[in-house]
């Protein structure tokens, strides 16, 4: 009977021993896998990050990031380009020292690199950016130098926004993305035009910039005033001369274009020397005596966001909806 206990205890013992060695030994192949996957996984990530393609640019054929994760784009609307399509830009230029509203929250971590003659070369050596894309007429000059930072891509200058989009978007494999932005926007430009024409029709309608030295009055013919006439559809005066783009007026001749309504944008609202030339208009018998005025047809917008109107799709959809608002509450 001993024996056979002693027979019985010395199996389990041993069944044990083999069922730990074999646990063992999962473990360590189970460790040895997840080691090799997590090898793997970043040998994938280093891959990604070292893939580059190559593009054609306007200095040729050269070679960029496939998935680049800090971009800059120099211009000023470049950053409203980048964003569009759904990136945000590691560092930007900027004419104002704040960005548009619509751009404060997702710009929030973006650097500011001011606007000048040549870019910014230590402020995009602090950005440490894995491509740079910039206009050819703007950088051109700069483009040795920028290489040494970040691959750089030259696009072409454009006479319509749309088209450097496109551009942009092909260097980025976005070109779906951007004609849905496109296309979106006409959308939107159809609504707000029937809205406007129900809210006054015939009427005509003047846009005025109030610069730190001049007064310039926007035609249809370029970009704002292009925007506000042809793409929303307000009439313009029919004395505007049908082959200026834009006019710089003095104060006295405004009276010879009084429109039923206008649009007045400050070029930058902080600026003292615009204040106070706005300041003057305001107060002078010349302006008290506009029909727009007297019939409190005076819109005012913002500097900020208006500034690259006609030129981004992020400022058209913008303006789309400030001048909407605004004529909705003048005119009901």
């Amino acid at each position: 009977m001993r024996f056979r206990w002693l027979t019985v205890l010395c199996t389990v013992m041993l069944v044990l021993i083999i069922a730990a060695c074999g646990t063992a030994g999962q473990d360590e192949a189970t460790s040895e896998g997840q080691k090799t996957d997590s090898v793997d996984s970043a040998n994938s990530s280093t891959t990604e990050a070292s893939q580059v393609k190559k593009v054609n640019t306007e200095m040729g054929e050269i070679e960029i990031p496939v998935n680049p994760q800090k971009i800059v784009g120099l211009s000023v609307v470049y950053p409203e380009f980048l964003y569009s399509l759904g990136i945000v830009p590691i560092a930007v230029q900027n004419y104002h020292e704040e960005f548009p509203s619509y751009l404060q929250e997702p710009f929030a971590n973006t650097m500011k690199m001011g606007i000048g003659r040549t870019p910014n070369f230590e402020a995009l050596m602090e950005a440490a950016p894995d491509l740079i894309i910039a206009p050819d007429w703007w950088s051109k000059k700069d483009y040795d130098q920028l290489t040494l930072i970040a691959p750089t891509v030259l696009l072409p200058q454009r006479d319509d926004w749309r088209d450097e989009l496109r551009d942009m978007a092909k260097i980025l494999d976005k070109e779906e993305q951007a004609e849905k932005v496109i296309q979106d926007l006409v959308d939107k430009e159809k609504g707000a035009a029937a809205k406007l024409d129900k809210l006054i029709g015939e009427e005509t309608v003047l846009y005025i910039r109030v610069m730190e030295k001049e007064i310039v009055l926007h035609g249809e013919n370029l970009d704002r005033g292009n925007f506000v006439h042809k793409r929303l559809g307000m009439n313009p005066l029919p004395n505007f001369p049908k082959d200026q783009t834009a006019m710089s007026v003095s104060l006295e001749v405004l009276p010879e274009y009084d429109a039923d309504h206008l649009i007045v944008q400050l070029d930058d609202e902080t600026n003292p020397e615009i204040k106070k030339k706005f300041e003057d208009m305001l107060s002078s018998s010349l302006w008290k005596n506009l029909k727009a005025v007297k019939q409190d047809h005076v819109y005012m917008v913002g500097g900020k966001e208006w500034f690259n109107l006609g030129m981004s799709p992020l400022a058209d959809e913008y303006v789309i909806d400030d001048i909407v608002a605004a004529f909705e509450a003048k005119n009901k």
